[in-house]
């Protein structure tokens, strides 16, 4: 039998210290744990791993990789520039065929983000009226981007 002090081992439970008699195998578990413990504190301290790689947020290959983005990645942020470019030039030659109305209210629900009783409020006409000049004026979209074979992803 060996006395062991409960505060070295369980520190967090027992601020002051408490000796209690324990088997042999028991002190040497004890002891073990301890050792495997500190070895683990020691390990993460020297690698400077204060972070899990098992979180899956991309943090160990921003460690492993520096910041550099790979070719196949740069030509992928090129490439959804360049359609998101190409949709918005398709948009404003879309959006000048519409009526000087409907293209207002669509810039300003769509495009500024406002709602439909702030563009009714604003140009002093019912909130009806509005819904269906931005029905209109989006069904008058999809026929000109299908007349002009205009389809996502395409050029």
């Amino acid at each position: 039998m060996q006395t062991v002090n409960l505060k070295k081992y369980y520190y967090e439970l027992y601020r002051k210290d408490t000796f209690v008699e324990v088997s042999d195998e028991v002190a040497e578990a004890l002891l073990l744990m301890l050792r495997e413990e500190n070895n683990r504190v020691r390990k993460i301290y020297y690698h400077k791993a204060y972070f899990s790689l098992d979180r899956e947020d991309g943090i160990e290959n921003d460690a492993l990789c520096g910041f550099e983005k790979s070719p196949e990645d740069i030509f992928m942020e090129q490439e959804e520039e360049r359609f998101f470019l190409l949709t918005l030039e398709r948009l404003d030659e879309a959006l000048s065929h519409l009526t000087p109305a409907q293209e207002r209210r669509i810039r300003a629900r769509y495009l500024d983000g406002r709602k439909a009783k702030e563009i009714a409020d604003a140009e002093g006409v019912s909130i009806h009226v509005i819904y269906e000049s931005l029905q209109r004026g989006l069904k008058s979209l999809q026929r000109y981007f299908a007349r002009k074979k205009w389809r996502e992803f395409e050029e």
